[in-house]
C-alpha cells in the first residue's frame, strides 16, 4: 500500500513558478513509476508527465515539454513537479499517481495509487 500527498498547488500570475511535491509513504517507494496528471473542471484526467524508478527515464506531454521538469528524490519518498511559464490553460487540480508497472505509464488506468490532488490556479 502507497499513500501519496501533494502539495504546493496555489494561486498564481500567468509567467510564473511553481514546484508540487508528491510525498508518499511506505518503504517501496522506489518500486514505483510516478506520474503526474491534472483535471480541469468538466475536464477528464490528463497525462503530463512520468519518472521511472530510479528517476533515469522521464517523460512528457506535449502541451508541457521544455516548461515542466520531472525528478524523484527515493531518499526522501518524494517526486517534484518544476512548472515554468505558467498560463491560465494550466489551471486544474494536479494529481500525483503511483504505478508498480514496469514502463512508464500513460494512461489512468494504469496507476494503482492516487494522491487527493492539489489545486493550481494560474491568473492571466
Amino acid at each position: 500500500q502507497v499513500q501519496l500527498v501533494e502539495s504546493g498547488g496555489g494561486l498564481v500570475q500567468a509567467g510564473a513558478s511553481l514546484r508540487l511535491a508528491c510525498v508518499a509513504s511506505g518503504r517501496t517507494f522506489s518500486s514505483y513509476a510516478v506520474g503526474w496528471f491534472r483535471q480541469a473542471p468538466g475536464k477528464e484526467r490528463f497525462f503530463l508527465s512520468v519518472i521511472s524508478r530510479g528517476g533515469g527515464f522521464t517523460d512528457y506531454a506535449d502541451s508541457v515539454k521544455g516548461r515542466f521538469t520531472i525528478s524523484r528524490d527515493n531518499a526522501k519518498n518524494t517526486v517534484y513537479l518544476q512548472m515554468n511559464s505558467l498560463k491560465p490553460e494550466d489551471t486544474a487540480v494536479y494529481y500525483c499517481a503511483a504505478s508498480s508497472r514496469w514502463a512508464s505509464p500513460t494512461l489512468v488506468h494504469e496507476y494503482n495509487y492516487w494522491g487527493q490532488g492539489t489545486q493550481v490556479t494560474v491568473s492571466s
